[in-house]
């Protein structure tokens, strides 16, 4: 962890209220993500991804004779924070489909788009996008674009929940081993759009800039046999030579006695390389146990649960660095942390510095009862046919004020600024 990587700074900066400042933040963002930062697989131009029925229905309009201009609306379906609009912009230009009986190619110029930006709030019913254009183009992108907003939507909708619960704590995107490493940069991209400052690879931070960042895991204690202490002082030594820029933040719930390990590890390493050669020490004690120093205590703690990393034994580990005079090391907390445990440890006033959230950003959890969602879906239907109203019932064509008209020319390669 570098010295910046757990100062609180500001994430990327909500979308602007502003009708013009809105259009020019788009249009700098759009020109900064090219087609090229999402490395689109150029099946998805054959309709390989696509719901069979998308291109047979190009196939079967296009056998009748009919090119139509359609008007696409796609809206949310819950309330959430926006993300993957520039990457369904660039799927657009670089995976439309040639008509289907003549081979004719269209491009992006032959369109209209009209959209919200990555980071806007959005509302059950909401539009969120309108693509104008020959629909025999772009019929089979519809499983795909829709796709990359639901995921990406949840990302961020659940980061800004967890980022909100932390009240200004730093938080660490932990999610990279919870899911296919195939979604790890855009679920990065995701994150950041949520409000997140770090993520734990190197593929979550590739459309943005960043580099992963992280503490130690219970692997790297184990090839120690179990000696925290030796791990630790090897990770110094290594990140003096290596990396010196990084933070040490040592793992100490590995033998399930976090405060004894802890006092340990910061003794240790004063003695060995100076004070501040420790930043900090995570806890991330199972669900399954109670900590050794919390053992056979219930009785002075009711109505607190005890199991995992709970308040008492974050408090208590403070308490122990205070007194043992180390009150310069931090604390960072992982392990089952949702917005509802954040927000009851922030209310608690639990002594946290930072907090490390994993699976449950990605919807791995328990829904609203975490404060989280677990899915988040996009409609996407007609509602225009060369101009004219159409549309299925009840999915008729609504605008939104907040759509922002991509300047399609000054976006694409060569384009003028």
């Amino acid at each position: 962890m570098t010295p910046s990587e757990l100062v609180p700074r500001s994430g990327p900066p909500d979308p602007p209220a502003d009708d013009d400042a809105r259009n020019a933040v788009f249009h700098d963002q759009l020109r900064a993500m090219p087609a090229e930062l999402f490395q689109f697989d150029p099946r998805m131009s054959s309709g390989w991804f696509s719901d069979w029925y998308f291109p047979l229905t190009a196939q079967t309009v296009a056998d009748a004779g009919r090119d139509p201009i359609a008007r696409m609306q796609v809206f949310a379906k819950k309330d959430g924070v926006l993300a993957g609009v520039y990457e369904v912009i660039r799927l657009l230009e670089t995976q439309l489909a040639p008509h289907p009986v003549t081979g004719r190619p269209y491009s992006l110029h032959d369109f209209r788009i009209e959209t919200l930006m990555d980071g806007d709030p959005v509302r059950p019913r909401e539009p969120v996008m309108h693509v104008v254009g020959p629909y025999l183009a772009f019929a089979h992108l519809e499983t795909i674009y829709l796709g990359m907003l639901a995921r990406r939507t949840l990302v961020a909708s659940n980061v800004r929940r967890v980022i909100e619960a932390a009240n200004g704590k730093h938080v660490i995107a932990m999610g990279a081993r919870h899911d296919d490493p195939r979604v790890q940069t855009p679920d990065g991209w995701a994150a950041r759009i949520g409000g997140i400052r770090s993520v734990s690879s190197d593929a979550n931070g590739a459309w943005w800039g960043a580099s992963g960042v992280g503490t130690m895991p219970h692997a790297m204690i184990a090839c120690f046999n179990g000696d925290v202490v030796a791990a630790t002082r090897a990770l110094v030594q290594t990140c003096r030579a290596r990396h010196p820029d990084v933070n040490v933040v040592s793992l100490v719930d590995y033998g399930n006695d976090v405060i004894g390990d802890s006092i340990r590890v910061a003794r240790a390493m004063a003695d060995s390389f100076g004070r501040g050669a420790l930043w900090g020490v995570r806890v991330d004690t199972s669900e399954m146990m109670v900590d050794r120093s919390l053992q056979g205590r219930e009785a002075e703690f009711p109505g607190e649960k005890l199991n995992g990393v709970s308040a008492p034994l974050v408090r208590g580990l403070r308490a122990a660095l205070d007194d043992a005079g180390f009150p310069e090391i931090r604390i960072g907390v992982s392990g089952g942390f949702t917005p509802a445990k954040i927000a009851s440890f922030e209310r608690g006033g639990v002594p946290v510095d930072f907090y490390g959230v994993g699976s449950s950003l990605l919807g791995h959890n328990n829904g609203e009862a975490d404060g989280l969602l677990n899915a988040f879906d996009f409609t996407a239907d007609i509602v225009a046919i060369d101009g004219r109203a159409e549309s299925k019932s009840g999915r008729e064509r609504r605008d939104n004020r907040r759509f922002i008209t991509v300047d399609i020319p000054t976006v694409l390669p060569g384009g003028r600024r």
